[in-house]
């Protein structure tokens, strides 16, 4: 998989130099604390050996910690950041835009220019059946999912389109150029991992080296200036570090990203909820079946052997009632989605702060601790939703009156809906 940078040249440079800065913060901050506070001081100076143990064993092994963790996150970051996929049109629009630039093609030509791709309205779309095989998927007005018009594809749920990378990134949080790239579902919980260790880290070196000017004035020696920069360094790097540990840990408690946040109190969520085949638009919802219907089978009949009063249709064409019956293969996969809103500021995939930070941290201490395992929300192999939903859901079905008609039976469902079709 090819590496995913910035498209920024500036902030290309800016993540290639930062490195070079931690390091030698970090080199700094080593020859500070174990050279001359415990070496120098501690131990020869003031033969406090105790004291100094402890303040070895606390950094390097927050050392190793927060050095595991960078490097954990900056790989992820690089190698894997969790994209969507390009769409066919966005990967032939991209490889005629580099072509261009190899033969000096300039700006002005006709070829080069952006090209923003409208949704894709064919019913065969690929990608479309990652969604209407859930039971219950994030939609527009007609029923189909979101579409990126920069990667040409259906965006899953949550997925947000970052223009410092052009590319759409699952659960994208923000651009970090201190770990070299987006932080999105793939290195948010190292990112998090990173940046409490680092605070601790940095709390010790505040500690050990201000602690040691406090007793250089008690005792009226000369202050070591060393002391003193490894103070203000520490403090600097610490509070940066502390405010974004403690920012991304309200994110993870209320399940939300950096993106999420922004107009989160007015935002209102379309959903896409399944329910039993033959159920009927009503004042408060309309419906939609997947998979959609071909151009040629919008003739009088039946669909699917159900009919489909008010059916959202493509190409924002009025709801055909009357269609012919597909193939028995079609049948099997045919799905009714009701297409329902949440109210300004729900939140679909709140679980409860506890499971919410499961979903995201791990299930146990070690997963917390270590850089190991990723989140187990990365995993969108549950039939029911790209990410677990809560009691919002829940709520908006008792709303429209389909707690009892929605997805809940699984394949209970499924089964009666086709023991229906073969007696109709």
């Amino acid at each position: 998989m090819p590496i995913i940078e910035s498209t920024r040249a500036v902030t290309r440079w800016t993540t290639r130099i930062i490195p070079v800065i931690l390091v030698g913060a970090v080199s700094y901050a080593t020859f500070a604390i174990v050279g001359r506070v415990c070496s120098s001081y501690l131990i020869n100076k003031r033969s406090e050996l105790g004291p100094a143990i402890v303040i070895l064993v606390l950094y390097f092994l927050l050392f190793l910690l927060m050095v595991g963790t960078y490097l954990r996150t900056v790989a992820t970051v690089i190698l894997d950041p969790g994209i969507v996929p390009l769409g066919p049109l966005a990967i032939e629009r991209r490889k005629r835009a580099k072509d261009n630039r190899r033969q000096g093609i300039q700006g002005h030509d006709l070829e080069s220019r952006p090209y923003y791709g409208g949704i894709d309205f064919d019913p065969d779309s690929p990608g479309l059946e990652q969604f209407y095989t859930k039971d219950v998927f994030v939609c527009e007005n007609d029923g189909r999912p979101k579409w990126c018009s920069q990667c040409c594809n259906w965006k899953p749920d949550r997925a947000h389109h970052s223009s410092e990378i052009d590319r759409c990134v699952l659960r994208m949080d923000h651009y970090c150029p201190w770990v070299g790239g987006m932080i999105g579902e793939n290195s948010f919980k190292f990112f998090v991992q990173f940046t409490t260790y680092t605070a601790c880290y940095c709390a010790v070196v505040l500690g050990a080296a201000a602690s040691s000017i406090r007793k250089e004035i008690k005792e009226g020696s000369p202050l070591d200036p060393h002391f003193i920069a490894a103070t203000v360094l520490a403090a600097f790097f610490g509070l940066f570090t502390f405010l974004m540990t403690v920012t991304s840990v309200r994110y993870i408690i209320l399940n939300m990203t950096n993106v999420d946040m922004l107009g989160s109190r007015t935002k209102v969520h379309q959903l896409a909820v399944r329910v039993p085949r033959g159920t009927e638009s009503t004042d408060k919802f309309t419906v939609v079946t997947y998979p959609l219907p071909k151009p040629e089978e919008v003739t009088n009949g039946r669909s699917n052997d159900t009919a489909r009063p008010r059916a959202v249709e493509s190409r924002g064409v009025s709801p055909q009632p009357n269609r012919v019956s597909p193939s028995s293969r079609d049948d099997l996969a045919t799905r009714t989605f009701a297409i329902l809103k949440t109210e300004p500021g729900e939140n679909p995939w709140n679980m409860g702060a506890w499971k919410n930070w499961q979903s995201v941290m791990g299930t146990n201490v070690l997963d917390w601790i270590l850089p190991f395992r990723r989140s187990p929300c990365v995993n969108h192999e549950s039939h029911e939703s790209f990410y677990p939903m809560g009691k919002v859901l829940a709520d908006v079905l008792a709303r429209y009156n389909l707690t009892d008609l929605a997805f809940k039976n699984g394949a209970g469902l499924e089964m009666k809906e086709l023991r229906r079709g073969n007696r109709s």
